[in-house]
């Protein structure tokens, strides 16, 4: 008898359970279903792709050339086409502002990109923008982007390693993923992005590291974050200065000073640099091997260029770490800059947009410091 109320609480206990749980999942089912009636009815973001050629627009002549191919060949009508997948997440619309490989990028082609795209950034209509790419210079652009338009849209910076004629073509998931982060509200306030083999990365930090493989982008500091089956997954946030709290304005500069970079090995001589001021450049910016070393032998040609108004810059030629600032040179007593951890063709980037503003060393360092 003494055991009757035992059983009595027990099953009411189990019942209790059962209730919650049947509860639990009815809810459950309702939230899932309401999310998914909710993605179906959400208005889609509208992003623009601008496309400036690339391999992302080659073809090749066969399916076997994922290496050999003619770049800059397929319009961005046809690039969107190609991806029927795009019209899921994004309302579309293209513009072709160049058909080129991006080794023949200039200064003038940048300021011309960067214009119209600061332009698309205010237009209440644009959610994000989409910018097809060469590989070769992508990681320069995405930096000058980051530096100069002033916007919390994402901005997204995407190419291919292959031709969209070659097998395993990797341009269509890589626009497709663009497309994703451009439109994405998680994206904004972030700086440029560059997306590449599902890897978000920051325009500041991202480079090309291998020239034959589609993990050809990465970083030293690692990626923002993913892209995977139409969604974004973050990781981190850049820490240096970018977009809005940039001291550079795209809308602000009509052109560019000459900044040249001379490349550190053995035996390199002390004419690259000289031949460099002759043709006009403002800044040098030495690659130099190690530690951005300079050769003993070249120093006193690099002091007297200085002197001359010249600015030096040093950067290093190995693709990771940083340069300390008086370690291998002191610095401070030549009235040097250092690059820290921008490699050299970022490092040329950053400093042509500084001689836009100042002539002084301390703010050029300041400059390399916070950005």
């Amino acid at each position: 008898m003494s055991l009757m109320p035992s059983l009595v609480r027990g099953l009411a206990a189990a019942l209790l359970s059962a209730a919650i749980s049947v509860a639990a999942q009815t809810a459950q089912t309702a939230q899932t279903a309401q999310t998914a009636q909710t993605a179906q009815t959400a208005p889609k973001p509208n992003v623009v792709v601008l496309a400036t050629g690339g391999t992302i627009a080659g073809a090749g002549a066969s399916a076997a050339n994922s290496a050999t191919y003619q770049a800059a060949k397929v319009p961005v009508d046809k690039l969107i086409a190609g991806v029927p997948e795009l019209a899921d997440v994004a309302n579309l619309r293209g513009e072709q502002v160049f058909q080129i490989a991006s080794e023949s990028f200039t200064n003038d082609r940048l300021l011309t990109l960067g214009k119209r795209v600061s332009a698309l950034a205010k237009d209440p209509g644009v959610d994000g923008i989409v910018i097809t790419h060469g590989t070769d210079t992508l990681e320069e652009t995405a930096f000058f982007l980051t530096l100069t338009v002033h916007t919390d849209k994402p901005i997204v910076v995407v190419g291919s390693m292959r031709p969209g004629t070659a097998m395993s073509a990797d341009g269509t998931l890589n626009l497709y993923d663009a497309v994703v982060a451009a439109g994405d509200k998680s994206s904004r306030g972030k700086g440029v992005l560059v997306v590449m083999n599902d890897d978000i990365l920051s325009g500041r930090d991202a480079s090309k590291r291998i020239n034959i493989k589609t993990s050809a982008f990465g970083s030293q500091w690692g990626a923002l974050g993913s892209v995977v089956e139409g969604r974004t997954y973050w990781f981190r946030a850049p820490v240096k200065r970018h977009t809005n709290a940039s001291e550079f304005d795209i809308d602000r500069i009509d052109g560019l000073p000459t900044v040249a970079i001379v490349y550190g090995s053995g035996e390199m001589g002390t004419w690259g640099a000289e031949a460099a001021v002759k043709a006009g450049a403002k800044a040098i910016v030495h690659a130099g091997t190690g530690n951005g070393s300079v050769p003993d032998y070249e120093v006193e040609t690099l002091r007297r260029l200085r002197a001359g108004g010249v600015h030096i810059i040093r950067s290093a030629r190995v693709p990771d770490g940083f340069v300390l600032r008086n370690s291998e040179q002191p610095d401070d007593k030549y009235d040097w800059v250092v690059a820290h951890d921008l490699n050299p063709q970022k490092a040329k980037i950053l400093a042509a947009l500084a001689l836009t503003r100042t002539n002084d060393t301390k703010e050029l360092q300041r400059i390399f410091w916070e950005y």
